[in-house]
């Protein structure tokens, strides 16, 4: 039950915030900057308003997850420092004295308060509306890339990634005393998930009855993680690892195992739209998605900034019917050709090579046609074989018997020619110099907020990572703009 949520209860000790919380604290200025109560009026309908026992307040909650974005915490973690930051403590809106709550409770209002919530866009479009109001937002150019976050468990098995955490656990404990060795329990006899499960489980209570060697801090760490870990697959026991998970191509040698994040952000660095994927999705197919949502949060867009994967044919349709300019330079196999919707693979831009729907990347390529012709070029990818023999997807796509497996594109189409002379004009030239904005926002993404490794599996796990990180560091930046710091 949810009751009297605007109210604050009269401390005799809360004068002490205006001696230990300056006015430039950053936490400070977001609590007077943003109106938290738009979290309130859209998580009411989640909680009984006349029944039962009065729950912590959802505002309090989603702050308390704000906070993890932004320090990069874990619940344990977050939870713990809350008991002793008064910064932190006033940003919760919390009486000095105040208990904190049970770190337990953020996992449960993730999964019951949060889940049905389209938190990713309600957070993106908040901000935005915050630095309009502001007057922050000259610009009406954004700049679009993706970033790609791992998944949790990086293609390991459950036993692996367990047995893994479990001895980093482990190595920190020994180096504060190794007589523990002693104290641990047997390893798992077999890769079994849930013996395995049982197994850290045990060794999480054996640090954890050794108080002095837990109050450690690079101990409480990994102990704290292990604990999540553990948690999470108790509720969650399957076979697989991460179920959405999927794998991705930055270059031909290199590729991970997680989900993608496709992001618009204007000129002044606030984020303006966001799309979460599988790790294997092309960049330039969410195009006019993030466009959509820009303008849905209020951005008036008349040009996109991009690299060449949002150069294809059909993002050069859509922007010249809306009269946008695309500073996209072109690439010459980008278009999918003559295929049918559905039938195409997808190009990865950073590797050079095309990707079956089963995320085998091509083993080479070649260009065929005759040259100075009115007739276009191609260029053919060739597949391995061996995969194709065994791929789930290979009806319709591999007949079998085949000696080979390829998939061509049209090199050349008016779409192409009209934007080769584009990109060659002075206004593409200067426009394109300001891509370099959102490379580095994806690294404050990765580097500060955690944003590098998902914080759990799913995809639903990955869309409220997102959505909590990106609301942190739009707020940041409206934070820095506000004091004059461009």
């Amino acid at each position: 039950m949810i009751s009297n949520q605007q109210s604050l209860n009269l401390s005799p000790y809360s004068g002490i915030y205006d001696i230990v919380v300056p006015k430039d604290n950053m936490l400070r200025q977001i609590n007077e900057l943003v109106d938290f109560s738009f979290v309130l009026d859209e998580l009411q309908n989640k909680y009984c308003l006349d029944n039962g026992r009065n729950a912590v307040p959802p505002i309090r909650m989603f702050k308390y997850l704000l906070l993890k974005s932004i320090f990069d915490l874990s619940d344990v973690d977050v939870v713990e420092r809350s008991k002793y930051d008064m910064s932190f403590k006033y940003f919760l809106d919390m009486d000095p004295e105040e208990s904190v709550i049970n770190p337990s409770s953020l996992t449960k209002f993730r999964k019951l308060r949060l889940k049905d919530v389209n938190l990713l866009d309600m957070l993106i479009q908040k901000t935005v509306e915050i630095a309009l109001e502001k007057e922050l937002i000259k610009s009406t150019s954004i700049i679009v890339d993706a970033t790609h976050t791992k998944s949790r468990f990086n293609q390991k098995s459950p036993y692996e990634f367990l047995m893994e955490k479990s001895k980093l656990l482990r190595k920190a404990v020994y180096q504060v005393n190794e007589d523990m060795k002693e104290k641990f329990p047997s390893k798992p006899t077999t890769d079994d998930v849930v013996e395995t499960v049982a197994y850290c489980k045990k060794v999480v209570q054996v640090v954890e009855n050794e108080q002095s060697i837990c109050e450690y801090p690079k101990v409480k760490e990994k102990l704290n993680y292990l604990n999540e870990i553990v948690v999470d697959f108790q509720e969650n026991l399957s076979p697989s690892n991460d179920p959405d998970a999927r794998t991705g191509h930055k270059t031909v040698d290199s590729s991970f195992f997680g989900y993608k994040t496709h992001i618009a952000m204007n000129e002044e660095r606030i984020i303006t739209g966001a799309v979460i994927t599988t790790g294997e999705k092309s960049d330039g197919k969410f195009l006019q998605q993030l466009i959509g949502k820009s303008q849905k949060a209020g951005m008036k867009v008349k040009a996109i900034i991009g690299d060449t994967a949002y150069s294809e044919k059909d993002n050069i349709q859509f922007t010249k019917e809306n009269d946008m300019k695309l500073i996209s330079k072109l690439h010459p196999i980008i278009t999918q050709g003559p295929r049918k919707p559905g039938d195409e693979f997808e190009f990865n831009k950073d590797a050079g090579m095309y990707v079956c729907k089963a995320g085998h990347m091509a083993v080479r390529k070649a260009r065929t046609g005759k040259k100075n012709t009115n007739n276009s070029q191609s260029h053919t990818y060739y597949f391995d074989i061996e995969k194709c023999k065994v791929c789930p997807f290979k009806d319709g796509c591999y007949k079998e018997g085949a000696k080979s497996k390829t998939y061509s594109v049209t090199i050349k189409s008016p779409e192409h020619n009209e934007q080769r002379a584009f990109q060659d004009s002075e206004y593409f030239k200067i426009q394109a110099k300001e891509r370099y904005k959102i490379e580095a926002k994806n690294s404050e993404l990765k580097n500060r907020h955690g944003y590098d490794v998902a914080i759990s599996s799913g995809l639903l796990g990955m869309e409220m990572q997102g959505a909590m990180t990106i609301f942190a560091v739009n707020i940041k930046r409206i934070v820095t703009l506000l004091k004059g710091i461009k």
